[in-house]
């Protein structure tokens, strides 16, 4: 009686893997699917995002471009102050002193009446002459000054012109000596041993015209006057704002002497360097 139950599980558990096999391959396909479609897609996955650091890298590229500004201007400012811009910067300074002595000489023997006449005091105050000594005074002072005039105007125009020059050669001077032109150096040159000489000949004029007019029958005069009232200092001697120009001047002409050397050596050394690199240029030309 137990038999036939048997028989119909059998057939049941055959039927079952017939009827339930394709049930539970489709459940483990659906599974696969499932898990398939959970996963991330390779595009978000941490192996291809960028890297965190990534934004970093402009900073160093702007380090390396402000460094050759920084280079630049420094190597500008070692030419500009190179032994021969040294010399030419002190030259423009003396010649800067050159133009105020020049200036204090002139107002320091112009007179008590013509500082009086230009407003600055009372003359009554500062001039103890009267009447007709007061009117002498004055026309002596007048043709003292006129007799001075070529000095100041000269040394001033000549001084001046010296120092705008020479300012020129110190900026022109911001580039390696090999970089600048030939012409330039050689005017430098130039300018420099033309103009060490014209200060020698310029101060021996100066000191010439100065002595020359001192001893005029005008300065005798407008010094026995001015001796009267105890102004002792207005004399006929060289006066130390002269003496100061001379001085200066003669520095100034000894610094274009100091200068006209180092640009010779200068030149020299940018023969040899442009003789050297067209040696080395020819050489590697043939090879």
């Amino acid at each position: 009686m137990s038999h036939p139950p048997r028989t119909h599980r059998g057939q049941r558990d055959r039927n079952g893997e017939r009827s339930g096999g394709a049930p539970r391959d489709n459940r483990e396909g659906r599974a696969r699917r499932d898990y398939y479609e959970d996963r991330p897609p390779p595009s978000d996955s941490p192996s291809t995002q960028p890297p965190y650091y990534s934004s970093s890298p402009p900073a160093p590229k702007q380090t390396q471009r402000s460094a050759p500004r920084e280079e630049h201007n420094e190597s500008k400012c070692t030419h500009i102050c190179s032994r021969r811009g040294i010399v030419m910067i002190c030259a423009v300074l003396t010649n800067a002193l050159v133009l105020v002595c020049i200036v204090a000489a002139h107002l320091s023997m112009a007179g008590l009446s013509s500082a009086g006449l230009s407003g600055g005091f009372s003359i009554n105050s500062q001039i103890p002459f009267q009447g007709t000594e007061l009117q002498q005074v004055r026309e002596l002072d007048m043709q003292h000054s006129q007799l001075r005039a070529p000095l100041v105007y000269g040394g001033v125009a000549y001084s001046l012109t010296m120092g705008v020059i020479s300012l020129l050669f110190v900026v022109s001077g911001s580039k390696p000596a090999h970089l600048l032109p030939k012409k330039l150096l050689v005017g430098q040159f130039l300018f420099q041993l033309i103009g060490g000489v014209a200060y020698v000949v310029a101060v021996g004029l100066y000191l010439h015209f100065v002595i020359t007019i001192n001893a005029t029958d005008v300065c005798k005069r407008r010094e026995r006057l001015y001796a009267g009232r105890g102004f002792t200092w207005m004399n006929c001697d060289v006066g130390g704002g002269d003496a100061a120009v001379a001085l200066f001047a003669l520095i100034t002409a000894l610094l274009y002497a100091a200068g006209t050397y180092f640009t010779f050596v200068t030149m020299r050394n940018v023969a040899h360097y442009n003789k050297h690199t067209q040696n080395h240029t020819h050489a590697r030309s043939h090879i």
